[in-house]
């Protein structure tokens, strides 16, 4: 028998049934934050909606039944979390770090379809046993505060993130930048976080820094160790 060429698929597209078509709709653009991507009939029984590159089909009274439940993964489950819980959606629970190395949360829909927005966490094995040293040090105030806020958005202490952002400025890129631990949406973040504490100055002020004359650093009164 001849060998035969390999099929090439491409995606997924769930189809899932819905009661009402416009609300099914309404949910998914205004309290999830997906667009309608188009719909099909007069009036519309049959249409797309998209989340990134996620696409779902809605089904107005068939094509299936209430309930199914499906995944959709994603870069940053915490931040489209906060987004969707202010507009209003059913979170059934989560985020939370699941035992199979995601953070998952459960979100049902007007007709109990349940869709798991899922996180793939960074692999944790094998552990690296290691021996912590304090670090007395000040760094800019402002700069100081970014970094707090940005461990707790994280879930990190501050001496993880600080062993994470030099561990991988450490290591150069292909276009001989150096590599950020950050994706996305934490640069989305962290943009939120230089305007919150008024961060008005790049990456290479440092060279520029000096202290103020006559003025202790408030940090440098306060011990900043390995463990945050």
């Amino acid at each position: 028998m001849p060998e035969l060429e390999p099929i090439h698929a491409d995606h997924v597209t769930p189809i899932l049934y819905v009661r009402d078509f416009q609300e099914a709709v309404a949910y998914y653009t205004k309290k999830l934050q997906f667009e309608l991507l188009w719909d099909w009939g007069d009036p519309p029984e049959f249409g797309c909606v998209r989340l990134g590159r996620a696409e779902v089909f809605l089904c107005e009274g068939g094509q299936g039944k209430p309930g199914t439940w499906m995944s959709i993964f994603m870069d940053d489950v915490d931040g489209y979390g906060e987004r969707i819980r202010e507009a209003g959606a059913d979170i059934v629970d989560g985020p939370v770090d699941e035992p199979w190395g995601c953070r998952e949360m459960r979100v049902r829909d007007p007709n109990e379809h349940v869709i798991r927005f899922t996180q793939g966490l960074p692999p944790r094995e094998p552990k690296l046993e290691i021996d912590r040293a304090p670090l007395n040090t000040a760094i800019e105030e402002r700069l100081l505060a970014l970094i707090n806020d940005l461990a707790a958005h994280k879930r990190m202490t501050l001496g993880e993130v600080l062993e994470e952002t030099l561990l991988h400025s450490f290591e150069p890129t292909e276009n001989e930048s150096v590599a950020s631990p950050h994706v996305r949406s934490t640069f989305s973040h962290i943009r939120d976080l230089k305007s919150k504490h008024g961060i008005d100055y790049d990456a290479h002020a440092s060279y520029r820094f000096v202290e103020r004359a006559g003025e202790a650093p408030r940090n440098r009164r306060r011990r900043t160790d390995g463990h945050g």
